[in-house]
């Protein structure tokens, strides 16, 4: 009653393997690209029509179209609602975690955004994997780790104190010692972040062995790279203190 069955059976037809070798052999990557405007025209209580071929795509030999449904993911998560992506989404999102770099870009520029639809409990597993974000296909590939520094900036309201401090701290600090300049400068904003985070939340004595870390860690390091790490730490506290100050009067 929304499309045409033909129109729809024709959009179904798209991950046919026979027309990507007559037709387009892109085609299943527009197909792909098209999925979130076709489920959300015909809304989460048809997503039973899509669903096979969203499977299909997913496990699509191209890594082409596995990527263009990793960067929409968080997109269907939010036409879907809860129920469906726990049940149906998760599944997909988790293979993509472990995919191809060119893959797993796309789930981690939006990892924040897919994270904060799901339930708490289901929300807190992805705390033992969002270490792996840090090892990638090419150690070259710089703008992976930024990006995951950005996302945890982000998802720092996603958890409480106590995860942050047993689970994103350590990612940080390993951040903090990349090889990448910028890598490093968007980490010490993190840093700065993470201790906002659990003074906010009155974790104060998590907060100052936090403080303590960074001084022994960075502030007597060696090298002088660290002990530069630590006073753009500093730089980075004291800018983000002014701003609150400022924005409080």
């Amino acid at each position: 009653d929304i499309i045409p069955q033909p129109l729809l059976d024709q959009y179904l037809s798209m991950t046919d393997p026979a027309r990507a070798q007559t037709v387009d052999t892109e085609i299943a990557k527009h197909c792909a690209y098209s999925l979130p405007g076709v489920a959300l025209t015909l809304g989460r209580q048809n997503w039973h029509c899509l669903k096979d071929t969203y499977e299909t795509l997913a496990s699509d030999v191209q890594w082409k179209v596995r990527r263009t449904l990793a960067f929409s993911i968080h997109e269907l998560a939010v036409i879907l609602g809860d129920q469906l992506t726990a049940a149906d989404l998760v599944p997909i999102f988790n293979g993509f975690l472990k995919d191809l770099d060119e893959v797993r870009i796309g789930v981690l520029k939006h990892l924040y955004d897919f994270l904060k639809l799901l339930h708490a409990d289901k929300r807190r597993e992805y705390l033992y994997q969002l270490q792996e974000f840090v090892v990638t296909d090419n150690s070259r590939n710089w703008r992976f780790r930024y990006e995951l520094a950005e996302q945890l900036i982000l998802i720092l309201e996603l958890y409480n104190p106590n995860d942050v401090y047993d689970y994103l701290r350590h990612i940080a600090l390993t951040l903090c010692s990349d090889k990448v300049s910028e890598v490093r400068w968007i980490s010490f904003k993190l840093v700065v972040a993470i201790l906002q985070k659990f003074y906010a939340n009155n974790a104060n004595a998590l907060g100052l062995n936090f403080i303590n870390e960074l001084v022994v860690r960075f502030r007597h390091c060696s090298k002088w790279v660290g002990r530069q790490a630590f006073a753009f730490i500093c730089q980075v506290g004291m800018f983000s203190l002014c701003v609150s100050m400022c924005t409080f009067h």
